[in-house]
């Protein structure tokens, strides 16, 4: 078998096996094959498919519709509830939210296609250029929303629904947030990051500024003193550290600025992979990373993560995806020191863990996995900068049920909030309840007082 170069190195493939490799995850259904899969449901009554789902769409009638060739109106059932409904049909873990309370599931063992369903509508609407929606008349309300991510695009849409301004402050270049930045670049393609954020912004009434940061360029003070509510859907910014020896030598990346990386690039050719990659950590940022390292023509990828296949964060789905991708998963072993030669990365020490007494706890076994590349996927870590006395719980924001937080007109959604799950319709659930919650508030503060007898 020919060997390929050793080290990082770029353009480790021909260009038509990286299109074929970046090619979409799972292409659109075409019109026959939505009508068949809508058929497959049984449009229950009290659905378990829509407790399961974090925005509480309305998964039977949306499915109807396209079943009646009404797919443009099942858009407009889909994005009443989630107005990102297009990149959730594409990177949403249906397989264990609502397809895996499918009860077809039960019969067949097969659930309906929920997703890849949604999919079909959402596009349709947008590449008809289908706008649902219409602006209220101007309350005078201006509402600075922190983050151009899925939370803070969710809470700006419904915002700007209502009638009231909004300023979007985002850090980042484009808009988008992780649907962006932090996702595999083979399940959205074409840029549909952003033909997304146009189709929401579409709406009006809402101003984005790039390249200002939280904490650095303002503060919450000041947009507390300039608008009257706030929405931070500030995400994650750091990465968890390894605390380990080698950590700082050449080679050893974080697994979200690789995938960052990739995301932007015109060519996939540019992008630079080891021969042998070891990703370590047990989440989807890990699953996309390795996966995405094997398909840059990677020779051999691992992912060690410390715990059992059980525990990792990773749905069971994009497990076997990276397994059929020839990414191998191991289980059980934390890093333990990285190893160099001519300061590059040369392998990793590994120790075998346990658990012992409900905590884990390394066996003292140990072993080395030969590498030239290692990505850290070990989890991202909350920045507080420029937040003052906001309340914290557990090291991230703390909100009641509406996204609201200690300070009187601020909210706050996403990943940044105690609680939250790292997931783009869990954000957007966030951010469209908590705008929903503002505008309550500043009707009721603008309502005029009623006399009492």
């Amino acid at each position: 078998m020919e060997r390929l170069e050793t080290g990082i190195h770029a353009g480790r493939l021909s260009p038509a096996e990286y299109e074929a490799n970046f090619s979409d995850l799972h292409p659109r259904l075409d019109n026959h094959e939505a009508l068949v899969a809508a058929d497959r449901c049984y449009f229950c009554y009290d659905a378990p498919c829509m407790t399961a789902c974090p925005t509480s769409i309305d998964i039977p009638l949306f499915i109807r519709q396209i079943s009646t060739g009404n797919p443009i109106g099942s858009a407009k059932t889909i994005f009443d509830q989630n107005i990102l409904g297009g990149m959730c049909a594409r990177v949403c873990p249906t397989e264990e939210l609502c397809e895996q309370a499918c009860v077809r599931n039960t019969a067949e063992e097969r659930p309906v296609e929920i997703g890849r369903l949604q999919r079909y509508a959402t596009d349709a609407a947008m590449q008809a250029g289908k706008q649902f929606y219409a602006r209220a008349e101007p309350t005078g309300k201006t509402i600075a929303v922190v983050g151009a991510g899925p939370a803070g695009l969710a809470a700006a849409h419904r915002l700007a629904v209502k009638g009231h301004s909004v300023t979007i402050y985002d850090a980042r270049e484009k808009s988008g947030g992780l649907n962006e930045y932090g996702i595999a670049t083979y399940k959205t393609v074409d840029d549909f990051a952003q033909k997304e954020v146009d189709y929401v912004l579409s709406i009006g009434g809402i101003e984005v500024r790039h390249g200002q940061r939280l904490g650095r360029d303002f503060s919450l003070s000041d947009l507390e003193a300039q608008y009257d509510g706030v929405f931070l859907g500030i995400g994650l910014a750091g990465v968890n550290a390894l605390r380990i020896e080698g950590e700082n030598l050449a080679g050893v990346d974080d697994a979200v600025d690789f995938i960052a990386a990739l995301r932007q690039a015109e060519n996939k050719s540019e992008i630079a992979v080891g021969r042998r990659v070891v990703v370590l950590g047990g989440g989807m940022t890990a699953i996309d990373a390795a996966v995405q390292a094997k398909l840059l023509g990677a020779e051999e990828v691992t992912i060690c993560y410390r715990r059992g296949k059980e525990h990792m964060n990773a749905s069971e789905f994009e497990q076997d995806l990276a397994s059929s991708k020839g990414v191998i998963i191991r289980h059980w072993l934390a890093p333990k020191s990285i190893l160099s030669q001519d300061g590059k990365v040369a392998a990793i020490e590994v120790e075998y863990t346990r658990i012992l007494e409900g905590r884990l706890v390394g066996t003292g076994e140990t072993g080395v996995i030969a590498a030239d590349q290692i990505f850290k996927a070990i989890g991202q870590t909350f920045d507080a900068s420029g937040l003052g006395s906001l309340r914290m719980e557990s090291g991230r924001i703390a909100v009641d049920g509406d996204g609201h937080t200690s300070l009187d007109r601020v909210w706050a959604g996403g990943d940044c909030v105690f609680g939250g799950e790292d997931l783009t319709v869990s954000a957007v659930a966030h951010g469209r309840d908590a705008a929903e919650s503002i505008h309550r508030t500043l009707s009721a503060a603008a309502a005029p007082a009623v006399a009492v007898a």
